[in-house]
């Protein structure tokens, strides 16, 4: 007897949110992956499931990671070196089927502009301000979830 997408989804309920939201946090700088960690810690928003961190420090990483699926959100350093968060942003966004949402990390403020071509959805610019990044990782996660 042959199986329809129907039986396969029939257990799944499609609207529960995940126990835990999977986010890629790509920058060649330690400091950096490691300011992000500590601003937004382990659970970003009350009403969401806690986090898990992929940290990736090259760009390889991060295209390895984005195509084995499972990410709900991308934090991509824009200014990482050799391949920055911008390029992989603009990759990732003409490339990737469903790609998840993307977060830009600048340099400052006068970036978001040239961030914009990247096709990001948000973007925070250094010195990273704890509730500005909290407040963008669980924006766009709730806006993933939905």
């Amino acid at each position: 007897m042959a199986t329809t997408h129907e039986d396969e989804w029939a257990g799944i309920d499609k609207d529960a949110t995940p126990a835990t939201l999977r986010v890629l946090l790509y920058s060649d700088h330690v400091e950096a992956r490691e300011q992000v960690r500590r601003a937004v810690g382990s659970t970003v928003a009350a009403d969401l499931p806690s986090i898990e961190w992929f940290e990736v420090a090259t760009a390889q990483a991060a295209i390895d990671a984005v195509e084995a699926g499972g990410l709900d959100l991308l934090v991509l350093d824009g200014e990482a070196g050799k391949v920055g968060g911008m390029a992989l942003a603009r990759q990732f966004k003409d490339e990737v089927f469903r790609c998840p949402p993307v977060l830009l990390l600048t340099g400052r403020p006068q970036d978001a502009w040239l961030a914009a071509w990247s096709a990001a959805e948000a973007t925070v610019s250094r010195p990273f301000d704890p509730f500005v990044l909290q407040e963008a990782i669980a924006g766009l996660l709730r806006g993933n979830a939905a």
